[in-house]
């Protein structure tokens, strides 16, 4: 017998362990899940480019304070150029005329402004306004990432539930098909009750494989929004539907939405942006003030050349056109601040519809917990006695294979009622400006 060469044997154990290991689900909290959502969220990266490009935009404005400055130089060649100096009262006349075939000179002009109506000021003002704004957005942004995120865990522990729960009733369909077959080979059950059961079992294939393909689609939405390869398959923790809330009231939770939600800061400093955007539209009437420094150097040949002339000074200007065209502009700038200020009030009310929405969401999901907690019970008992009678021929088999479906559909509901409540809380924090903060503390 020839022998296997070590290291290929150890190469196909290595490959078999990596094979074994890519089959092993990677548990994931939902902690976990939401910190990897945060890290790896393109739209939070795009955020963090905005704030980049806002304070970019605050410099700029601020760089307005900072003095102009302009350097010139220029060789010029002139090749046949008649010069008549005007010498009169000069001895000689105009004898002495240079012949000039070149020119070389350099100029660097600086101005700073002292005063321009108050455009730079307020420039500097709502660019502010305007970056704190955009910080606010991205924060704003990242609590949807957060709810996103939270989404679709329940969404993948939903779909892995309901994969259990299928499987666990398939086992007992197919156990039953196969007693029940050797009870028809007997001749001790009509055939018809037999098809009726493999018809069950066929059934709960058919929702297996519906629940299999739903877990995938879940599985693969979590791992894009997660960063993850889109072949990890994720197991989430059944601890999320064991959670307890601390419910607050409705007036509480209406109150901390005005207080911490990001978007009502952000429309509330546009606002103060665009009232700004208002002074620097008038400040076009005024007129603006500089000073101004330079120095000019300057040769020509066969005729002068000078050095060391420094100029020094002050430089007032008015556009005469601003008096008839400021008037529009300011216009302009009201008309944006007045809707800036109907936004603020849009927001407003749509945070209080939102609290509203979420609270009575929550407390509904709560009292669906409650009552499909009772439907179980009430279907696990009726299944048992139903059982219990088709095996004294007291009920059909038509009766007991509904009340095993109608269990099945109660206990789905119940789990899938205890993950959505944590999509309700997790949404009543959201319109509270609340969940950014509480996932901080968990």
């Amino acid at each position: 017998m020839k022998k296997r060469k070590p290291g290929l044997a150890i190469a196909i154990s290595l490959a078999a362990i990596g094979f074994v290991q890519a089959q092993q689900p990677r548990p994931i909290t939902l902690h976990e899940a939401i910190e990897l959502g945060i890290k790896n969220s393109k739209q939070l990266k795009n955020s963090q480019a905005k704030i980049e490009e806002a304070t970019a935009a605050l410099k700029q404005a601020r760089d307005n304070q900072l003095p102009d400055a302009k350097v010139t130089g220029a060789y010029t060649w002139v090749p046949s150029a008649n010069v008549n100096l005007d010498t009169k009262g000069s001895a000689g006349g105009g004898a002495g005329t240079p012949k000039i075939s070149q020119a070389i000179y350099g100029i660097v002009n600086a101005s700073l402004p002292v005063y321009e109506g108050g455009r730079i000021r307020y420039g500097i003002e709502a660019s502010r306004y305007l970056e704190e704004a955009t910080r606010l957005d991205a924060d704003n942004d990242k609590e949807l990432v957060i709810q996103n995120t939270v989404e679709a865990y329940v969404n993948l522990y939903k779909a892995k539930s309901s994969i259990n729960l299928v499987k666990e009733n398939l086992a007992e369909a197919q156990q039953r098909v196969k007693d029940f077959s050797n009870l028809e080979k007997n001749g001790l059950l009509a055939r018809n009750d037999l098809l009726s059961a493999q018809l069950q079992a066929s059934n709960f294939e058919l929702s297996l494989l519906d629940a299999e393909n739903d877990a995938k689609l879940a599985n693969v939405s979590m791992n894009i929004l997660l960063g993850l390869p889109e072949n990890t398959d994720l197991a989430p923790d059944s601890v999320i539907v064991k959670e307890s809330f601390a419910l607050k009231t409705l007036d509480e939770y209406t109150q901390a939405a005005y207080t911490n939600r990001k978007d009502r800061a952000a429309v509330d400093l546009r606002k103060k942006a665009s009232e700004t955007g208002i002074k620097s539209a008038r400040s076009e009437y005024y007129p603006s003030l500089s000073l101004t420094g330079g120095y000019i150097a300057a040769d020509i040949p066969n005729f002068v050349t000078i050095t060391n002339a420094i100029t020094a000074g002050a430089g007032v200007s008015y556009n005469i056109g601003s008096l008839w065209k400021t008037k529009a502009k300011v216009q302009q700038a009201e008309a944006r601040a007045k809707q800036a200020e109907i936004s603020e009030g849009l927001l407003e009310d749509n945070i209080r519809l939102d609290v509203n929405h979420a609270y009575l969401n929550f407390l509904s999901s709560q009292k669906k917990i409650e009552v499909f907690g009772t439907a179980v019970d009430q279907a696990t008992e009726n299944y048992r006695i139903l059982k219990n009678k088709y095996n004294n021929s007291l009920a059909t088999l038509t009766d007991l294979l509904d009340a095993n479906t109608k269990q099945l559909l109660e206990r789905m509901n119940l789990i899938f009622a205890k993950a959505d409540a944590l999509v309700a809380y997790s949404k009543l924090l959201e319109a509270s400006g609340l969940l950014d903060e509480n996932t901080n503390q968990q």
